[in-house]
C-alpha cells in the first residue's frame, strides 16, 4: 500500500510568499488545521476588500475541509506619493512650547527639524491608483495567491503521504489480529464443549432427571452466542474498504471515520462473545489499534 497510489491529505500546513511590483511588496500567508468542513478565514488590508469572493472561490477549488487562514500584508512604495504639513497639529505643538519650558527651563530649545519630526505634523497624500494600475495590482497578488494556496496544498500532501504510512500499518496490525483472533476463535468450540461437560456433569449430579434435549439445547445456545465468525468476517471486510479508501483521490476523512466507527463495534462485540481470555485480549489489543487509527484519520482531509 505504501508509495504510489496512496492519495490522502493532511488538514494541516503551512506555506508563505512574497511578491513585489511597481507599487508595493506583499505577503501571503496560509495556515490550515483539521475541521469537520471547509472554513476559510480571511485578514486583508484596506482597498484589497473586493477580492474576498474570488479569494474564498479559489481556496474553495483546491481544498475540501479544513480550517483554513489567508492574511495578506501590503507594504506600498509608490513613487507619486506626496507629503504636507498639518499646521493645525505644529499650532498644538506650538503653543504648548511655553508651558514646556517653564516646567524645564533647562531643556534644549526646539528646533525645526525637531518639530516636523513629532507625530503628526508630517503626514503622507497618496495619489489613488488609475483604474488600470488597480486592476494589474490585483491581479499581482491573486497570482501570489495562488502560490501560496499550491504551496499548502503541496505541503498537506507530504503529510498525508507520512499518514498514509501511519495507517497503513495500523491497518496491517488489524489485520494479523483478525488472523490471531480466527485461530483462537477455531479453538472456542472445544473449549466450550469441554466446560460445558463439566458443568454438565455437576448439574447431573445435582438435578439427575434434566431432559438430554434440554441439555442439548443449552449447549446450542452457548455455542450460538460464542460464534465470533461473524464479527471477524466483518472486520475484514471493513479493513478491505479502509484500503480502498486509502488510494481514493479527494475528501475521505469522514468516511474513514465512519469507518473506524464499524471498526469499533466489531471489536467490541468481539470482546463480549468471547468465552477465552487469549480471544479476549486479542480484541483488546484490536480496539487500542483501532482507537489509535481513529486519531489519525481526524487530520485526514
Amino acid at each position: 500500500m505504501k508509495g504510489d497510489g496512496v492519495a490522502l491529505n493532511s488538514m494541516t500546513g503551512f506555506a508563505r510568499t512574497e511578491g513585489a511590483n511597481d507599487f508595493c511588496t506583499w505577503v501571503w500567508e496560509a495556515k490550515s488545521v483539521n475541521a469537520k468542513g471547509l472554513d476559510a478565514r480571511l485578514r486583508l488590508p484596506g482597498g484589497f476588500e473586493g477580492l474576498e469572493p474570488e479569494i474564498r472561490q479559489r481556496t474553495k477549488s483546491r481544498f475540501h475541509r479544513g480550517n483554513i487562514s489567508l492574511s495578506l500584508n501590503v507594504n506600498w512604495q509608490r513613487p507619486n506619493a506626496t507629503y504636507h504639513i498639518n499646521m493645525e497639529t505644529l499650532d498644538g505643538f506650538l503653543s504648548a512650547l511655553p508651558d514646556i519650558l517653564a516646567r524645564a527651563p533647562d531643556l534644549a530649545p526646539a528646533t525645526t527639524d525637531g518639530l516636523l519630526a513629532l507625530k503628526g505634523v508630517i503626514e503622507g497624500i497618496e495619489e489613488p491608483l488609475a483604474e488600470a494600475q488597480q486592476a494589474t495590482l490585483h491581479a499581482d497578488v491573486m497570482d501570489g495567491l495562488d502560490q501560496v494556496l499550491d504551496q499548502l496544498a503541496e505541503g498537506r500532501a507530504k503529510e498525508g503521504a507520512q499518514l498514509a504510512n501511519v495507517l497503513d500499518a495500523q491497518i496491517s496490525s488489524i489485520d494479523e489480529l483478525c488472523d490471531e483472533a480466527e485461530s483462537l476463535a477455531a479453538l472456542q468450540p472445544e473449549a466450550i464443549k469441554a466446560r460445558l461437560a463439566e458443568q454438565v456433569t455437576d448439574l447431573l449430579d445435582a438435578v439427575p432427571a434434566l431432559p438430554a434435549d434440554r441439555l442439548a439445547q443449552e449447549a446450542a445456545v452457548l455455542m450460538l452466542k460464542a460464534d465470533v465468525r461473524e464479527e471477524l468476517d466483518r472486520l475484514k471486510a471493513h479493513r478491505d474498504a479502509a484500503r480502498d479508501l486509502m488510494v481514493q483521490k479527494g475528501a475521505i476523512g469522514r468516511q474513514f471515520d465512519f469507518l473506524c466507527q464499524e471498526f469499533n463495534r466489531e471489536a467490541n462485540t468481539l470482546c463480549s462473545k468471547s468465552a477465552d481470555v487469549a480471544l479476549t485480549q486479542v480484541g483488546l489489543t484490536l480496539k487500542t489499534v483501532i482507537d489509535q487509527m481513529r486519531e489519525q484519520i481526524q487530520n485526514v482531509e
